[in-house]
């Protein structure tokens, strides 16, 4: 069977901390709500788009959820890469994994809808045999599903292969799926201490180490 390299896409594979805080904002602006500051917003995101709308108009109670949501998409979904690029050592360490023979994909709660026009904006998308989006009929992390599609599609050996991510579900759902576990500690999440199988300071850093594993 195959090894595959699973990676999350905010914090990890992205960094798109201004361009989630700007369409949050944007939402909130729709509602004649003030701008959250983006440590606030940073806090709300790892758990799909509803979960952060949800959080993101927790102090406007008359605002239903399901609306923030609906146009906190809108917002991105129209400025989806104005500020976002790819983590310094993406571009080249893919290519160094792919030509290692590792199959790559992306397991991401952010909607399947945005994560292909980044990742495409970005040029990385041609990179992957697999991408899963939230929004979906399957659930997200920390539920392993995502990951257990990727490893199907490519007929990979979840002990042979990693879930590489910035965020407690990404650890948590590595761990579920019966993969290794990498945490992206330059990406903005904190998963629990020491939960994960290896910590990488760097993209670069996770490349050398599974290149050794």
């Amino acid at each position: 069977m195959n090894r595959c390299i699973i990676f999350d896409l905010d914090g990890t594979l992205i960094d798109s901390v201004a361009d989630i805080v700007l369409a949050t904002n944007r939402m909130r602006h729709s509602f004649h709500q003030p701008p959250l500051p983006e440590q606030t917003v940073i806090r709300y995101v790892g758990h799909g788009i509803a979960h952060l709308a949800k959080l993101a108009v927790s102090d406007a109670p008359q605002i239903p959820p399901d609306k923030a949501k609906e146009e906190l998409l809108r917002a991105y979904r129209e400025h989806p890469v104005v500020r976002t690029v790819l983590y310094p050592g993406v571009e080249d360490g893919l290519r160094i994994l792919k030509t290692a023979g590792f199959r790559l994909a992306v397991a991401s709660n952010k909607p399947f809808e945005l994560c292909i026009p980044i990742l495409s904006k970005l040029g990385a998308a041609d990179a992957f045999d697999a991408i899963i989006g939230g929004e979906k009929a399957i659930r997200m992390k920390p539920e392993p599903d995502m990951l257990q599609y990727a490893l199907r599609e490519t007929n990979s050996d979840p002990a042979q292969s990693w879930m590489v991510g910035d965020s407690d579900p990404d650890i948590r759902a590595g761990k579920a799926a019966g993969c290794k576990t990498a945490y992206a500690a330059y990406g903005f999440g904190s998963p629990e201490e020491n939960s994960w199988d290896f910590k990488a300071d760097s993209f670069l850093d996770f490349v050398w180490h599974a290149l050794k594993s």
